[in-house]
């Protein structure tokens, strides 16, 4: 059964799943799951190693496996990894089993939030070759072009390029408990109206 109140953060890396989600459990008070780092400790070792040691199917498969076994849960936000939604399987699990947030930020903004970090395995180069700025946002620009349709089904979204992140996390707050309202009266509603028609 789907629970609205299990809240499934997306959005590329950078756009701030990993420092929204944590303080958005607090405020909603909710647990927090990090996917990656949920993954990172199944498996004894870094998705950047997971990647180079076992290649990218074995690291979807894994990523399956860990959603699998957090549908069902409720009062919960899960930090996804920004390529999840591109796996159909993990696709129609999240649809199926909880809310989607999207963390929607421009590629310029993304760019200069992941220009110097070194543990993202999408944005080097060829032989793990560091890019120039320019370089990462092309190449964010055109994996956010691929991502977005995907994204667009989110049932909820917010910016998060302007805002400060207390602003952000208020405005989600407030997005989801009245959509975790809204949709429990609907399914109540449902309900009643299925139990009518038996009688």
């Amino acid at each position: 059964m789907k629970h609205h109140s299990l809240i499934f953060l997306t959005g590329f890396s950078g756009s701030g799943k990993s420092t929204i989600g944590p303080l958005l459990a607090n405020s909603l008070g909710y647990g927090f799951i990090d996917l990656d780092q949920e993954i990172e400790s199944k498996a004894g070792k870094s998705i950047t190693k997971i990647f180079a040691e076992e290649g990218e199917q074995t690291f979807r498969n894994l990523e399956l496996e860990t959603l699998r076994q957090l549908t069902g849960k409720k009062e919960l936000v899960v930090s996804l990894g920004g390529g999840v939604l591109e796996n159909n399987d993990c696709y129609s699990l999240i649809r199926e089993n909880g809310t989607l947030v999207y963390l929607k930020s421009s590629p310029r903004s993304l760019a200069r939030r992941l220009c110097n970090k070194t543990d993202r395995p999408l944005l080097k180069g060829e032989h793990g070759k560091r890019l120039s700025h320019e370089e990462i946002e092309l190449k964010i620009s055109t994996i956010l072009e691929k991502r977005e349709p995907r994204y667009a089904t989110a049932d909820l979204n917010v910016q998060t390029d302007i805002k400060r992140i207390g602003f952000t996390v208020e405005e989600l707050t407030r997005k989801i408990i009245r959509f975790v309202r809204q949709a429990e009266q609907a399914r109540l509603k449902q309900q009643s109206d299925n139990n009518r028609e038996k009688q």
